[in-house]
């Protein structure tokens, strides 16, 4: 059993693709299983996701991070996997994580790559300079950029690890310097997702990442900025 963990808020506009998307998966759909952690909201993201998932529900932790751990925590999966609302899955996303696990018993998180929903040049240079980026690390062994709409891991490992801290930005990088300690943590090219390409085009590229990048040293919390729960345009 896979258990797929999407935290949500104000995603009225997204939610119902990203769940169509898993529910299109090629392994059965009684191998996985949909956990849906709204955080709190005021539009119909909870009423669009309950005929998709198997369980909707309002977080009661905080931020993203609390989000995924919230779903962890109700999970009957052996495998947890993590994704955004706003991201598109290929049909052999989950398929393909439990290969990665099957295939090495000492794998306890696999992270894989993205690529623009929105098509444009531009995006497909600032996913390819991401994509570049987490093979960098991930080949020299310096840092794990693993990204929390898509990851997964051993439950056992993840909950042992102390599960996901709730900061602003970073939580996803912070995670696997603690299980790696466990075991390996391990990059696996073919895994894609379409990823949404919104807030850099509503809030600019090099200001989210500057802005994610000034919560990260500061440890993930900053009161300057905000990171999480955005306002987008509808």
């Amino acid at each position: 059993m896979i258990s797929v963990i999407v935290p949500t808020y104000n995603e009225e506009q997204n939610i119902g693709a990203c769940l169509q998307s898993l529910n299109r998966q090629t392994l059965p759909r009684d191998a996985y299983e949909i956990i849906v952690v709204d955080g709190g909201s005021k539009d119909r993201t909870r009423e669009i996701a309950a005929p998709f998932a198997d369980q909707v529900f309002v977080q009661t932790s905080k931020k993203v991070g609390g989000a995924r751990n919230d779903g962890a925590m109700v999970a009957q999966g052996e495998i947890l996997a993590t994704t955004d609302a706003d991201c598109v899955l290929p049909e052999d996303w989950l398929e393909r994580i439990r290969d990665d696990f099957a295939r090495d018993p000492a794998i306890v998180q696999v992270y894989g790559l993205v690529y623009p929903i929105e098509d444009s040049f531009k995006n497909r240079l600032s996913l390819a300079s991401a994509n570049l980026f987490s093979r960098i690390g991930y080949h020299t062994r310096t840092l794990y950029y693993t990204l929390g709409c898509n990851t997964a891991f051993r439950k056992e490992a993840f909950m042992k690890a102390g599960m996901y801290r709730t900061i602003d930005a970073g939580d996803d990088l912070e995670i696997a310097r603690r299980t790696c300690r466990l075991g390996k943590v391990s990059l696996d090219s073919r895994l894609k997702v379409g990823f949404s390409m919104r807030r850099y085009q509503q809030f600019g590229t090099l200001k989210s990442l500057y802005q994610w990048l000034y919560i990260v040293v500061r440890g993930g919390n900053s009161e300057k900025y905000s990171y999480s729960q955005r306002e987008y345009k509808k």
